[in-house]
């Protein structure tokens, strides 16, 4: 049999080669045809000299695939990516490597795909239009407010977007306003707003919910760690709290870990993001929506999948 060398997808192909709405649609078909999250393998994180390997090896349906991504914090004062790596997927008969994607971009790509998965039912169930606020400034915030517009369409205008930073500056999202963390103009926007994206490096909840909108959908994907977390105890309190998988965000989600700890949420009361996007969970309208994200390794593979599917690539 002759082995073929794997088809490279840099930065500029995966992004031409699925739209953030087709990523979104990967990541729930995932779960409609059946895909328990709980069986995905186990990621693996590695300490180096100078920073960090991650793996996220995954097999769903007749797909697997691994990422293999470095962490390595002083790139950027080298004017080098934090974070770089590369996806590769499998046939999965005779596990021969047949595609090659740049790391960095589907993870820009998917971290999105899933939050607005998650939380797409949530944001469509009025027409009204949406006021955003998004908590910091980088690739992650830029990505999920497009990958929002994508998932609304015309179906729901976004009326305002407010962006939180620590330090005020220009951000790469169109006809934004720009606040400074810890001011009132902060708080007012919090208090109007449907949906709340938190992606930052924060450790410690970065507002207050006290005044949050009782049908608010927030969605919070900038810690990763038991220890960490960008929301308070209080809103999870009194919200439906969604997750990708109960073990895993037991395990790693500081925003979960933590409220549980103090005694805000049981872990009874995490809503499996499967069972919201199959229907059988009820969300109701009076109640915040929160969606914790973890990442992890089967969402990858589903919109690799994709990419494959899409540009036709033979297994």
């Amino acid at each position: 049999m002759t082995v073929t060398t794997p088809q490279y997808f840099d930065e500029v192909a995966v992004r031409a080669a699925i739209s953030p709405a087709q990523a979104v649609e990967a990541v729930q078909d995932a779960l409609r045809a059946g895909f328990d999250p709980g069986m995905d393998h186990s990621r693996l994180f590695e300490q180096l000299t100078r920073g960090e390997f991650l793996l996220m090896p995954s097999e769903v349906g007749p797909n697997v695939g691994i990422k293999v991504i470095t962490v390595s914090p002083g790139n950027p004062d080298q004017g080098l990516p934090r974070i770089q790596g590369l996806y590769i997927l499998f046939d999965a008969e005779t596990l021969t490597p047949r595609l090659l994607l740049d790391g960095a971009a589907l993870t820009s790509i998917r971290t999105p795909a899933v939050s607005l998965a998650a939380t797409a039912t949530a944001l469509m169930r009025t027409a009204e239009p949406l006021h955003v606020v998004i908590f910091g400034a980088g690739p992650q915030a830029i990505e999920h407010f497009a990958t929002l517009r994508a998932v609304l369409g015309e179906r729901r205008p976004v009326a305002s977007v407010t962006v939180v930073v620590r330090t005020l500056r220009p951000v790469d999202i169109v006809d934004a306003h720009v606040v400074e963390a810890g001011t009132a103009d902060v708080a007012d926007a919090v208090a109007s707003a449907g949906l709340i994206i938190c992606a930052t490096t924060a450790r410690t909840p970065v507002f207050d919910s006290a005044n949050v909108r009782s049908d608010v959908v927030v969605i919070a994907v900038g810690s990763h760690e038991p220890d960490a977390r960008e929301l308070d105890s209080a809103l999870l309190a009194r919200a439906h709290v969604i997750v990708e998988d109960v073990p895993t965000a037991l395990r790693e989600a500081g925003d979960v870990i933590m409220a549980i700890a103090d005694g805000a949420l049981v872990a009874d009361d995490l809503i499996p993001m499967c069972d919201v996007i199959l229907g059988t969970a009820l969300l109701r309208p009076e109640r915040p929506v929160v969606f914790k994200s973890s990442g992890m390794s089967w969402e990858d593979l589903a919109i690799a999948a994709a990419i494959a599917r899409t540009t036709e690539v033979t297994e």
